[in-house]
């Protein structure tokens, strides 16, 4: 079997290039453009993800958004996997004009060469993400199930973070989110991958070919970003901690997330890319549970043997989610995907990871923050 993984130099794709070919025997091709961003002005020698896709796939540095370059890279391709993307949800909003061009623009490009040029692909996986739910599935007394359109901005200015309930009072709760929820993606990243998954599942079954599209929650583990300063907040507090700097805490701390771990997406992309014709449409990927933000401080605190202040300032970026965890059944049936590390082990992992990584710089961060201030995104 030939893969093409795009976006394959990445985190997720470098990871399951080594999976493919080291467990399925496969032989992948990874086409990536490098972006400085991501792996620095010099991959070779400041992109960990890099040198692990180089040692087991062929490397070919291009761009989905130019015909050529897909063209050459589907050459004998039996599968792709399509993970290329610009992935920062905050900078979506200043960057549009970027996210749209390689998500939407590049997505439509692979799938125009697939209709009209000579291949043998005969499945395409693509990664979607959980953002493509928004604030995803509550339940409330009442009520029953509900899908918040979001929070007022008034209630998280006066320090109410949680979800209202829809009649002004009563109790709510929030639920595992499936795959038939309504979507309502609050940031242009988020819409521009549920445009990907659309597209490549509608393109797909007019093409003749098995679509699959893979809802990740959040990933982390050994070789996330460490230098992006709009990656996962494993990577920004674990800088953070081991250059001694405080960590500011968003909203009340509370605000929790469904963390999966890189081993655990990579088999699924695995699962994914050699499973029957049985394996297709939309599944969700994660680990079916909630961690807080203070229990991800707390864990990378403990994993590195370092305290360092922490302040739950309250603040809050324009359309942050409050809640969203995975309902993985699907996955389970339809994938065989059941996951293997839970957020202790992983984040103990991920931290024994970066401890043996070069410093990163933390300024990057705050200029991060400071660009969406300046863009009104952060109150």
């Amino acid at each position: 079997m030939r893969v093409l993984i795009t976006g394959g130099a990445g985190f997720i794709g470098s990871s399951t290039a080594q999976m493919l070919t080291e467990v399925h025997g496969a032989d992948v091709v990874v086409l990536d453009s490098l972006h400085p961003q991501i792996h620095g002005l010099e991959p070779e020698s400041q992109s960990w993800t890099y040198q692990r896709a180089k040692a087991c796939a062929e490397m070919t540095r291009g761009d989905i958004t130019v015909r050529e370059d897909l063209v050459e890279a589907l050459r004998g391709v039996d599968a792709v996997l399509h993970l290329a993307a610009e992935t920062g949800t905050g900078q979506s909003m200043y960057e549009i004009d970027r996210h749209v061009s390689v998500n939407v623009g590049g997505t439509g490009l692979l799938l125009d060469v697939l209709r009209k040029e000579s291949h043998r692909v005969r499945r395409l996986v693509v990664a979607s993400s959980r953002s493509v739910y928004g604030e995803g599935r509550y339940w409330a007394e009442g009520i029953g199930y509900f899908y918040p359109a979001g929070r007022a901005v008034e209630d998280m200015r006066a320090g109410r973070f949680d979800v209202q309930h829809p009649a002004g009072s009563g109790e709510v709760r929030v639920v595992t989110t499936t795959e038939d929820s309504f979507l309502q993606p609050a940031s242009v990243y988020a819409v521009t991958k549920q445009a990907q998954e659309q597209l490549c599942l509608v393109a797909a079954t007019g093409m003749g070919l098995t679509g699959v599209a893979l809802r990740f929650q959040n990933v982390y583990g050994p070789g996330q970003c460490l230098s992006n300063p709009y990656t996962g907040i494993l990577s920004i507090f674990s800088t953070q901690i081991l250059n001694d700097q405080g960590i500011n805490v968003f909203e009340d701390g509370l605000e929790s997330r469904d963390f999966v771990f890189i081993d655990d997406v990579a088999r699924a992309n695995c699962l994914a890319l050699t499973g029957d014709d049985s394996v297709t449409g939309v599944i969700n990927i994660g680990s079916g549970v909630g961690t807080t933000v203070l229990d991800v401080v707390s864990a990378l605190m403990s994993a590195y043997g370092r305290e360092v202040p922490v302040e739950v300032t309250g603040q809050f970026r324009l359309g942050d989610i409050r809640h969203n965890i995975a309902d993985i059944e699907r996955a389970e049936r339809v994938l065989g995907f059941t996951p293997e590390t839970d957020f202790a082990r992983g984040s103990a992992a991920f931290a024994a990871w970066v401890s043996g990584q070069p410093s990163s710089d933390p300024g990057g961060y705050q200029e991060s923050l400071d660009e969406l201030r300046r863009h009104n995104l952060l109150s």
